[in-house]
């Protein structure tokens, strides 16, 4: 039986529009390599980066938000397909029909079938899988790296998690194939710190306040 896709798992939160520009973050994103990861704790603004970045360069991304509910491999690859389908309908079509009518159908047949129709694509496709630290399933960790083994020209796969996902990242740095950005990155510098306390806030703090508040919380936005 066919997966029901609960289709707001589709879509990125909604972004508050009184964030701070995280400019110096949007311009590292730039450069999409074949595989980004956001790695930090909760509260470090991972998921708002990727809507700012959305909205400042009109992007329009292949957006799936993960729960615990995901970590069926079959589950997983519907959703991951739907997400694709949002940008090119077309995409996943032939992999589908294999998992609908193929009770036992190989998940790298029905991979390897949905990698084809991405590298006939003639424009890039941003595929983000948020919160991807709720997916403790092997099969699914071995799907992912899969895909970054054999990775289509036009991918391109944003990863936000909590902790390092068990994907050959030192394989992928040497070949330069990975962007990362992590809680060091996510701080607030004291010029961040400044604008999201006195403008977002509107506290109108002096700059003695903000630099104490900032060196308490390093930076970490959840707790300024």
């Amino acid at each position: 039986a066919m997966e029901t896709i609960l289709f707001t798992k589709l879509h990125p939160p909604l972004i508050s529009m009184k964030i701070v520009g995280r400019s110096r973050l949007v311009e590292r994103l730039k450069s999409l390599r074949p595989f980004t990861l956001l790695c930090a704790p909760p509260g470090f603004g991972k998921t708002t980066l990727i809507g700012e970045w959305m909205r400042v360069n009109e992007l329009k991304l292949a957006w799936l938000s993960l729960d615990a509910d995901d970590n069926d491999a079959s589950r997983f690859i519907s959703y991951v397909i739907a997400a694709l389908q949002t940008i090119k309908p077309e995409i996943g079509a032939t992999s589908t029909l294999l998992m609908q009518t193929s009770p036992v159908a190989d998940f790298k047949t029905i991979l390897s079938s949905l990698l084809n129709d991405l590298t006939k694509q003639d424009s890039t496709i941003i595929l983000v899988l948020d919160d991807y630290h709720v997916i403790h399933a092997d099969a699914i960790h071995k799907l992912l790296a899969f895909i970054l083994d054999h990775p289509p020209a036009m991918l391109r796969l944003i990863v936000t998690t909590r902790s390092d996902p068990p994907f050959p990242l030192a394989r992928l740095r040497s070949r330069g194939l990975l962007t990362e950005i992590r809680a060091d990155d996510l701080r607030f510098t004291a010029d961040e710190a400044a604008e999201f306390l006195n403008q977002s806030m509107e506290l109108n703090l002096s700059s003695t306040d903000i630099a104490a508040l900032e060196e308490h919380t390093e930076g970490w936005i959840a707790s300024l």
